[in-house]
C-alpha cells in the first residue's frame, strides 16, 4: 500500500546584516536586508554610529573657529561645506568677495567636484571585483588632489574660504602647472567615461539595478546625481548662480535611465563639464585682489537669520544661521546631500539580489560622516529621551 505524501512550503524569510563595519564603502552604516532566498524583501536603515555633534560645537565657538570646523564635518567635500557657511555668514554681515575671489573659490569646488566622482566610481570598480580599474582612478585622481593642492595650499582638507574672499592666491607658475595637470587628466576621464558605458564587466552588474523613477526620487527628496540620473533637471549652481557661477557656463547633465549605471555616467559626465570650467577660470581669472585681510574682519556679526544652498559632489548641500549677535552663533543647522539620499533609500532595494544591496549603495554615494545626527528631545512629561529619526518621520514621537 503506498502511502500519499504531499510537500508543505514553508517561506523563510532570512535576516542578513550588511554593515555597519565596510557595508560596500569604508563608513559604517547598518542596511538590515531582509531574503526571501536571493530576493530582498525588505530592508531597515541604521545610522548613529558615527555622530560627532558637530552642531553643537558649532554653536559653542565663534564664527571665525566654525569655519575650520564645517570644513571637517566631510573630508570628500570639505570645500564645499567651508563655502556654504562662510557665504551664509558673509549674507548675515552684508560683505561682497570680489570677482577674483569668486573664481578662484569655484575653482577649488569644481576640483573637488571631480576628485570626488572618481573616487566614487574607483569605489564601484571595486566593489563589482573590477580591483585593476580601482587603482588605475585612483592612481590618477592623485593628479586633481595635486592640484587641489596647489590651489589652496592643502591636498585634502582646503581651509581656503575666508569672509570676504579667500586665504591664498595664485600666480602664473602656479596657474599653468595647473593648465598642465587639466590636460593630463581629461583623456583619462574621457577614456573611462567610455570604459563604464561600454565595459559588460561593468554593464551587466550596473544596468537596471536600483532603477528609481522620476515621480521616486522626487516624492523621496533625493538631491544631486541621484536626482540628475533619474531625468530630473535640478542644480544647484545653476539654479542659485551662487559665486561666479553665473559667469561660468556649464550642461547641466541629465539621464533617463534612472539605474545605478546613469548614475556613475551622470558623475562622469560632471567631472567632465567640471573640467572645462576649470580650464575656462584659468583662463579668464579676472585681476585684482583676493586674499582678504582677516585682521579687518568684524570679530562680532549683526543679528539675523541666514540661508544658504550649495551645489555639492552629492547634491544640495544647505546650511541656516541663527544670528542673536556676538562673535557666536545662537544656531547652525546643516542639512546634507546623504542625509536625505540615504536615510530614503530602502525601497530602492526591493526585488533585487542580495548582492546587488552593495551596488546600489554605492550608486548613491553616500558619505555617512555627513548624515549623522542624534536627536534628544524634550517629552511632554519632562524627561529627555534619544530618538532616532526614523521615529520623528513616523509621527511615533510628539515633539
Amino acid at each position: 500500500m503506498e502511502r500519499a505524501t504531499s510537500l508543505i512550503k514553508i517561506p523563510v524569510t532570512l535576516e542578513i546584516p550588511i554593515g555597519p563595519q565596510h557595508p560596500a564603502i569604508h563608513e559604517p552604516i547598518l542596511i538590515k536586508v531582509y531574503a526571501d532566498g536571493e530576493e530582498v524583501v525588505g530592508v531597515e536603515i541604521g545610522t548613529g554610529y558615527n555622530h560627532r555633534g558637530v552642531e553643537k560645537l558649532l554653536e559653542n565657538n565663534t564664527f571665525y573657529k566654525d569655519k575650520f570646523i564645517v570644513s571637517r564635518i566631510c573630508g570628500i567635500c570639505n570645500t564645499v561645506h567651508e563655502n556654504c557657511f562662510v557665504r551664509a555668514v558673509e549674507y548675515l554681515a552684508e560683505i561682497k568677495p570680489s570677482p577674483r575671489a569668486e573664481y578662484l573659490r569655484v575653482l577649488v569646488m569644481e576640483l573637488e567636484r571631480i576628485h570626488s566622482h572618481m573616487l566614487i566610481n574607483a569605489i564601484m570598480a571595486e566593489i563589482i571585483g573590477f580591483d585593476t580599474l580601482f587603482m588605475y582612478i585612483m592612481r590618477d585622481r592623485e593628479l586633481i588632489m595635486k592640484a587641489k593642492e596647489i590651489v589652496s595650499g592643502g591636498r585634502v582638507l582646503a581651509d581656503f574660504h575666508m569672509f570676504g574672499g579667500v586665504r591664498r592666491d595664485i600666480d602664473e607658475v602656479k596657474r599653468d602647472k595647473l593648465i598642465e595637470i587639466l590636460k593630463k587628466v581629461e583623456p583619462r576621464l574621457k577614456y573611462y567615461r567610455k570604459l563604464f558605458e561600454n565595459d559588460p564587466t561593468i554593464s551587466k552588474r550596473l544596468t537596471e539595478i536600483g532603477v528609481l523613477k522620476t515621480r521616486d526620487v522626487v516624492s523621496h527628496g533625493m538631491v544631486g546625481p541621484i536626482l540628475r540620473g533619474s531625468g530630473v533637471r535640478s542644480d544647484t549652481r545653476a539654479e542659485d548662480r551662487y559665486d561666479a557661477y553665473d559667469e561660468i557656463k556649464f550642461n547641466v547633465i541629465v539621464r533617463s535611465e534612472g539605474d545605478s549605471l546613469a548614475r556613475m555616467l551622470v558623475r562622469w559626465d560632471e567631472a567632465l563639464e567640471s573640467l572645462e570650467m576649470c580650464k575656462y577660470i584659468l583662463e579668464h581669472l579676472p585681476s585684482g585682489p583676493a586674499i582678504v585681510d582677516e585682521r579687518k574682519l568684524p570679530r562680532t556679526f549683526p543679528a539675523g537669520e541666514s540661508f544658504t544652498r550649495v551645489e555639492a559632489p552629492r547634491g544640495e548641500l544647505t546650511y541656516y544661521i541663527q544670528h542673536t549677535g556676538g562673535s557666536k552663533p545662537y544656531r547652525v543647522k546643516v542639512r546634507t546631500p546623504s542625509f536625505n539620499n540615504i536615510i530614503n533609500s530602502g525601497f530602492s532595494y526591493l526585488r533585487h539580489s542580495i548582492a546587488d544591496v552593495p551596488v546600489i549603495l554605492v550608486s548613491y554615494d553616500p558619505c555617512i560622516s555627513c548624515m549623522e545626527r542624534a536627536i534628544v528631545v524634550n517629552l511632554r512629561d519632562g524627561v529627555e529621551k534619544k530618538v532616532t529619526l526614523k521615529e520623528i518621520a513616523m509621527g511615533k514621537v510628539k515633539l
